[in-house]
């Protein structure tokens, strides 16, 4: 029995008219232009279009710029003296490298003959000059002596001849005597007193000469004195001792071995001042100076400091520069503990300035300026720079912002579009 024919019927779609379709299409072209005309009213000299997400973007902006470099370096002693053998000899050790010595402690011991030889024999001709001195003065008291022995008889024959001038004065009057011998008495008292005037010179002049000889032989004496002391001087610095309190950094010679004047026997560590040694860049050889300030962290603290020395030299490009501490309590540093510095090359305040970035890699010549989502090259003029910032001296005001970030994807387009 056949219900019905449904199994045979097909459905008919009812299309619409064709100039319903062709209306669709024309309002969506249309408005696919619209869209088009928009995007290009909106950026009208948009090369090319990026995220804004893939993007570092930094406001310009007045402030304070430091100019500083970063730099590794170490504790080091501040004073690091090398003690040296002050004569030839043999050497003596007392202690070890590491050893703890305090100042004038007995660290070394020289043995030379040659030296203690120079002293007996120069404290033997100290007692020789030192006899003749001796002998020098009971001379001089014996010619002193001689001397006034030689004027006293000149006196006596002054005086005896001046009596007998006086008598014959007297005896010619009375025709006592004859004119011979007055005149005979008068030739002796005049020689008398010519004698009495000599002898008084030659003493004076001998006791002069006496004090002369006297003096050579006392001068001889003590500067034979000075040359014995210098001798013990040199013997004495035989005992090296130490200069620091401080500890035993390196042993320079092996005990008992034969060392030449001058040459380094050890070197002491002070371990009551240190220093931090800096490794500078070349580039900034120029631009260093001395007191400038230093920023250091050691460990988890931070210290304050100035530069107190640069190399004049290069080194794998580096320049070693030491650092003094301020006054600040360094206790618990050690020495060859590594530190990280910032040396302030320069502090400029109110300066426009711009966060650091890849942009930079250019040249710092150019930069995009980003305005209603479109960036847009200017040119630009930096100045000094810091670890974080860079000085804007022209092309840029304050309040603009710009990619900072690199500008590979740009292929130095004029502008680019910032998409949302």
């Amino acid at each position: 029995m056949i219900k019905d024919t449904s199994g045979q019927d097909q459905h008919i779609l009812n299309k619409r008219p064709i100039y319903k379709r062709k209306w669709a299409l024309m309002l969506g072209v249309t408005a696919a232009l619209f869209g088009v005309l928009l995007w290009l009213q909106l950026s009208p000299h948009a090369q090319h279009s990026i995220e804004r997400e893939e993007l570092d973007i930094a406001k310009v902006e007045f402030g304070n710029l430091v100019r500083e470099v970063g730099a590794q370096g170490k504790i080091v002693a501040a004073h690091a003296p090398t003690i040296y053998s002050p004569e030839i000899g043999v050497t003596t050790l007392y202690v070890n490298a590491g050893d703890s010595v305090h100042k004038g402690q007995l660290v070394a011991q020289l043995h030379s003959p040659e030296l203690s030889s120079e002293l007996k024999q120069q404290e033997s001709e100290l007692s020789r000059l030192e006899s003749e001195w001796q002998r020098q003065q009971l001379e001089s008291r014996r010619q002193a002596l001689a001397l006034e022995k030689s004027l006293d008889l000149a006196r006596v024959t002054l005086d005896a001849a001046e009596r007998e001038n006086r008598r014959a004065q007297i005896s010619i009057k009375t025709s006592l005597i004859s004119q011979i011998d007055l005149e005979q008495a008068q030739d002796e008292f005049a020689r008398a007193k010519l004698n009495f005037t000599h002898a008084q010179k030659e003493a004076e002049i001998g006791r002069d000469t006496l004090k002369f000889e006297l003096a050579s032989v006392k001068s001889n004496v003590e500067r034979q004195a000075i040359v014995v002391e210098e001798v013990k001087r040199r013997v004495t610095n035989l005992q090296v001792r130490a200069s620091v309190d401080g500890i035993v950094g390196n042993l320079l010679v092996q005990n008992k071995s034969a060392v030449s004047q001058n040459q380094p026997l050890m070197t002491l560590v002070d371990l009551s001042a240190y220093e931090v040694e800096l490794q500078v860049p070349e580039s900034y050889a120029n631009d260093l100076g001395l007191s400038m300030p230093v920023l250091m962290r050691i460990g988890a603290k931070e210290f304050e400091g100035q530069l107190s020395a640069i190399s004049p030299e290069v080194s794998d490009r580096e320049v070693t520069t030491r650092v003094k501490f301020s006054n600040q309590d360094i206790s618990g540093i050690r020495q060859n503990q590594r530190v990280h510095a910032r040396i302030q090359l320069e502090n400029k305040h109110n300066v426009l300035k711009v966060k650091r970035g890849p942009f930079l890699n250019t040249g710092g010549y150019v930069a995009y300026r980003l305005r209603d989502n479109l960036a847009q090259r200017v040119d630009i003029k930096t100045g000094s720079s810091s670890l974080k910032d860079i000085e804007i001296i022209a092309g840029l005001q304050e309040g603009d912002e710009i990619i900072v970030s690199g500008y590979d994807a740009f292929s130095d387009a004029s502008s680019v579009l910032i998409r949302q």
